[in-house]
């Protein structure tokens, strides 16, 4: 996909925008998991969290077809009329309802800063879904920094950073196991669905739509399976206060935000925005939890920053400079000659 010639203003202000979002969502998230012994239901958290997402997502479609009747006939034709193509998209449905529980998980067992270091062990499995699925081919520099990314993370684990202004039990283990869980999702889901939307010429925010309206099906039943009787005998927002409806809205622009970075960005800047919010994390940990930074956490984090760069410069073109070579190889034989 080729990127748009926007103005720099522009690019600063995503690349502002994405690192605050997932900076304080993570941050965000873990204060709603540790002030208080009775927590809100993360399964309910993540229903209303896809129900965001499909308003705005309907929103969106509304301004893209300009017309009440557009938006309408688009609706029945790839909605209503298109039970396969939910049939499809309610694969990514699934793993993305399992992601996102599984991040509640993690955050409640887990720093924020250690999480957010944790988590970037998306882009190697991103990287490897994407040559099994879409047949694509990594440079040598990005298979050395995917390496490097995950002695970073190993360095982060073998010795967590620990906060000391928290009054609840943590299991590290159970969160870090979530977040490999979280991360597989991550991976498969997000290929699977720029395979789908590759596929075909549907305005990305039917296919949102598509997938949303399956994801609110698929958590529903998440929260009956899981919560089931709680949420029956406390009532659907137990728990919730104006901190976690933050969460829900930070989570919900987030998603959609995306799709705008991709558009208007680089990997490089998207490098830049993962590594600068993985120092907002840790700073705000440290004030906020008390979270006693160690040389193995500092050593790990600053590799996963190197690696997260390294992953986003663009690939040389080998294929010129062995044309090129070719070429000078002939000119010295007909020099000889």
């Amino acid at each position: 996909m080729a990127v748009e010639h926007v103005s720099v203003g522009f690019k600063l202000y995503c690349l502002t925008v994405m690192t605050l979002v997932a900076a304080t969502y993570t941050v965000v998230l873990r204060y709603t998991r540790t002030i208080s012994s009775e927590l809100y239901f993360s399964t309910t958290a993540v229903c209303i969290t896809e129900v965001m997402k499909l308003i705005l997502s309907l929103g969106m479609l509304t301004k893209e077809t300009g017309s009440p009747v557009r938006l309408k006939n688009a609706l029945v034709e790839h909605v209503l009329c298109s039970p396969k193509e939910l049939l499809k998209l309610s694969v990514p449905s699934v793993v993305y309802a399992v992601q996102n529980n599984m991040a509640f998980l993690a955050l409640s067992n887990l720093d924020a800063a250690v999480y957010q270091v944790t988590y970037q062990l998306k882009i190697p499995c991103t990287a490897l879904c994407t040559v099994l699925m879409l047949n694509r081919s990594l440079g040598r520099l990005q298979w050395f920094s995917v390496f490097m990314l995950c002695g970073g993370v190993t360095l982060v684990q073998w010795r967590p950073a620990e906060a000391t202004k928290l009054q609840i039990e943590q299991n590290p283990f159970l969160g870090f196991v979530a977040i490999a869980i979280a991360v597989l999702c991550s991976g498969f889901a997000g290929v699977y669905f720029e395979k789908v939307l590759k596929s075909s010429d549907t305005s990305l925010w039917v296919r949102n739509i598509q997938m949303y309206l399956s994801g609110i099906v698929v958590t529903l039943i998440g929260v009956y399976i899981t919560d089931g009787e709680k949420v029956l005998e406390k009532g659907f927002f137990f728990g919730y206060t104006p901190w976690v409806c933050f969460v829900v809205l930070l989570a919900s622009v987030g998603g959609l935000y995306t799709s705008v970075v991709v558009k208007y960005t680089d990997n490089i800047m998207k490098g830049f925005s993962a590594a600068a919010a993985i120092i907002l994390s840790t700073v705000a940990s440290v004030v906020m939890f008390g979270l006693q930074i160690t040389i193995s956490f500092a050593s790990g984090a600053l590799l996963v920053c190197v690696s997260i760069y390294l992953y986003g410069l663009p690939k040389q073109d080998t294929s010129k400079l062995s044309r090129q070579d070719a070429d000078k190889e002939s000119k010295q034989k007909l020099i000889t000659v």
